[in-house]
C-alpha cells in the first residue's frame, strides 16, 4: 500500500481532515494525495507557497521569521503548518520549504536542505533533512518525508 493510501485510511479511521502548505515541492505532496480516490473526504487544500510573499500571503509567515531565520528553517516551516491549518481549517497541516537546487544553496544552508513540519491540535513537530541528490530527486525525497511525517503522526495518535 502507498503512503498516501495509508494516510487516507488513517485519517478516514480518525475523522481528520488534511491540508499541505508547500515551497521547494511545489505541489507534489496535494499530487500524491489526490491521486487517491475519494481523497476530498479528508484532503481540503494545499498552498504552494514558493515565494517569500506568498508565504507571508497565504498562509501568515511573519515577514519577521523571514528575515530573522529564512524561507528555508525549522521557524518557517512551523509557521507555514500553522497557517496552513488555520487558513484551511483542517485537523492536521504538513509544511515543506527547502532547497532543491541544484543552485541556491550557501554553506550554511546546502542544496538540498528540507524542513518538514506539522501542525496539529495536540502537536508540532518538525523534521530537518538534507538530500543529496539532483532537484527532482529531492523534491520527490521531500514530498515522501512530508507523507512519512503525516502517517507517523496519524499512527501514533490512533494507537
Amino acid at each position: 500500500m502507498d503512503l498516501e493510501e495509508k494516510i487516507g485510511q488513517q485519517l478516514l479511521a480518525q475523522g481528520l481532515t488534511l491540508a499541505t502548505a508547500e515551497s521547494c515541492t511545489g505541489g507534489l505532496v496535494a499530487h500524491r494525495l489526490t491521486n487517491i480516490s475519494g481523497s476530498s473526504a479528508y484532503f481540503l487544500g494545499g498552498f504552494v507557497t514558493y515565494s517569500n510573499e506568498a508565504k507571508e500571503r497565504f498562509v501568515g509567515v511573519r515577514h519577521e521569521t523571514l528575515l530573522a531565520h529564512g524561507a528555508v528553517s525549522e521557524e518557517t516551516a512551523r509557521e507555514m503548518a500553522r497557517g496552513a491549518r488555520q487558513q484551511m481549517g483542517v485537523d492536521v497541516a504538513v509544511a515543506i520549504t527547502g532547497i532543491a537546487g541544484p543552485t541556491g544553496g550557501t554553506p550554511e544552508k546546502p542544496v538540498g536542505l528540507v524542513y518538514v513540519a506539522l501542525s496539529a491540535v495536540d502537536t508540532e513537530l518538525c523534521r530537518r533533512f538534507v538530500w543529496s541528490g539532483d532537484r527532482v530527486s529531492n523534491k520527490i525525497e521531500s514530498a515522501e518525508a512530508a507523507l512519512q511525517l503525516v502517517s507517523d503522526y496519524l499512527q501514533k495518535r490512533g494507537a
